[in-house]
């Protein structure tokens, strides 16, 4: 017997909205795109309209209408709603950062735990399938001392349509941040302490130290431009050096990667996952570690 799908809800119009998540969710299998949700009811009514969805004004109608739901709106805007979405028992894909404070990621957890329900957080890197490859490697071979992880972005160019406020506002370390730290994570252990310093524009340094002994470097900007944009990274140890994949442009398989997983879990009543809220907390931990240290140093 064939399950009915599960219905998911859309938070969110902007551009990471309509280019991934809208399409993502109306053609994977076992999932429709029931409603959409946003803080501009035109734009919701038009971004439904096009995937034959509902738009709800009222967030209370619009929980009741699924099963889940996917959120593309800034870490600030996402954390409360997805934490009341939790307490109406709805699973979460949601983005990172899970939140832009600690006492809302613990508030996000605790709402997921006491109403058990699956999420995930999409971490590009870790469902990116060749990356996942390298990460069954290395993981398997073990061994490995430390790493190095840079990613140039050129998000707050005014060209960009990621160019957007809490961007502009928290800079590359709570962007492009989170997807470092959460793959160094996965090959190393996990982090223990951080090391934080600032360098021009929004560029941040960070050295990881990780369960078990190993330590690694981030430097991370959304300041790099066209010509220097791009992710790079490598594990090294006694057996040589592992350099990771080069990360796909196109989200869409990422994502919907994601979105599987969720859903498998979601029907098994399953609510752990590598990278669900829990992990999403814990790496938000990490850069609020950092963040506090860089702004001691700029008014110390």
């Amino acid at each position: 017997m064939t399950s009915s799908p599960l219905r998911f809800g859309l938070v969110g119009t902007g551009y990471w909205a309509r280019i991934a998540h809208a399409p993502v969710l109306a053609s994977t299998e076992g999932i429709e795109l029931a409603a959409v949700w946003g803080r501009n009811p035109g734009a919701a009514a038009e971004l439904a309209a096009g995937y034959h969805a509902i738009a709800h004004e009222n967030l209370a109608a619009f929980l009741d209408a699924v099963d889940g739901v996917a959120f593309a709106v800034p870490p600030g805007v996402q954390a409360p709603i997805a934490t009341r979405a939790a307490r109406a028992g709805k699973h979460l894909l949601l983005e990172k950062p899970i939140a832009l404070s600690e006492a809302d990621a613990d508030e996000l957890v605790e709402a997921a735990e006491q109403n058990r329900v699956a999420s995930v957080v999409f971490f590009t890197l870790r469902f990116q399938p060749q990356i996942r490859a390298w990460l069954a490697d290395v993981t398997a071979r073990g061994g490995w001392l430390g790493g190095i992880a840079a990613w140039f972005g050129s998000s707050l160019l005014e060209s960009s349509p990621f160019n957007t406020p809490w961007r502009r506002e928290k800079g590359a370390l709570w962007d492009l941040g989170p997807h470092a730290v959460s793959l160094l994570w996965a090959v190393l252990g996990p982090v223990t302490s951080v090391t934080a310093d600032a360098g021009p524009e929004d560029v941040a340094h960070l050295v990881l130290h990780h369960q078990g002994g190993p330590s690694s470097v981030v430097t991370v900007t959304q300041s790099g431009g066209e010509a220097a944009r791009g992710f790079e990274g490598y594990i090294w140890g006694g057996s040589g050096q592992a350099d990771v994949p080069a990360p796909a442009d196109d989200p869409a398989v990422p994502l919907r990667t994601a979105l599987t997983e969720l859903a498998q879990n979601a029907r098994s009543g399953r609510t752990h996952h590598p990278c669900d809220v829990r992990f999403g907390r814990d790496v938000g931990r990490v850069l609020a570690a950092a963040q506090r240290q860089l702004d001691e140093r700029a008014t110390g």
